[in-house]
């Protein structure tokens, strides 16, 4: 999608980030923390898009020496708004650079943020430059969707988001089968005008996610379908994916 840079995601939807999650992910969001806590081991943490702090403001309060990176300034604006925010140690930059210095025995990248790169070299120079900032006992781990193209038809889909008395909306997506790309537009309809909030994404599949890794010298670790460590079967329609150091 024309125009969509590193920032544009936050940009975008750092107003109503928290809101339009709502209570839903609440249950997620314990789950996710307690994992990622067992797996930090006490150590220290980075997580790529950082956001309004979702999940990095109760891992700090578990006692974690937690960091963030973020290319949107409105989302960590979001994040300085919150209690304990503004302890966060915070670098504004390109998930797929990781300009942050030191090592992290766990980086994460979590709600199908990954796609947010919208190049396949993005997605590998993020697996590449995560490998430099691991500790030797350090791993990645990654959460998304497993790609479901059932619903394109002549590469559009055309989705209703729900219909009230003052409101309706729209989910509109494009799909470039050859780039892996995904553009989506959702249009909300009030009696107030209309609101527009496009996304543009780069899917990959989670075999493919495996060879990213391997290029940067990391190797697939555990896959499980939730947080909850449930298996990882074909039903899946998510998974949790943990990389560490290959022959570590």
């Amino acid at each position: 999608m024309k125009g969509f840079g590193a920032e544009t995601f936050g940009d975008l939807y750092a107003e109503d980030y928290d809101a339009e999650l709502g209570t839903t992910m609440d249950a997620d969001t314990r789950e996710s923390v307690e994992l990622l806590t067992d797996l930090a081991a006490g150590g220290t943490v980075l997580e790529l898009a950082i956001g309004t702090g979702r999940v990095a403001l109760p891992l700090a309060a578990r006692g974690l020496a937690v960091h963030g990176l973020e290319a949107s300034d409105k989302m960590v604006a979001k994040l300085r708004e919150k209690p304990g925010g503004d302890a966060i140690p915070v670098t504004i930059g390109d998930m797929a650079d990781v300009s942050v210095d030191g090592t992290f025995d766990l980086v994460f990248l979590l709600f199908n943020t990954i796609f947010n790169m919208t190049s396949q070299e993005a997605q590998v120079c993020c697996f590449r430059n995560v490998a430099r900032r691991l500790t030797a006992r350090g791993v990645f781990l990654v959460e998304t969707f497993v790609p479901d193209l059932s619903a394109f038809v002549d590469g559009h889909a055309v989705n209703g988001m729900g219909v009230t008395r003052d409101a309706a909306g729209l989910d509109i997506r494009r799909h470039d089968p050859v780039a892996q790309t995904i553009d989506y537009q959702r249009i909300v309809f009030t009696e107030n005008g209309t609101r527009m909030a496009p996304l543009a994404m780069r899917y990959a599949w989670p075999s493919e996610l495996d060879l990213m890794a391997r290029l940067a010298g990391l190797e697939l670790c555990d896959r499980w379908a939730s947080w909850d460590r449930s298996p990882f079967t074909a039903a899946a329609s998510r998974h949790v994916s943990v990389y560490g150091r290959a022959g570590a």
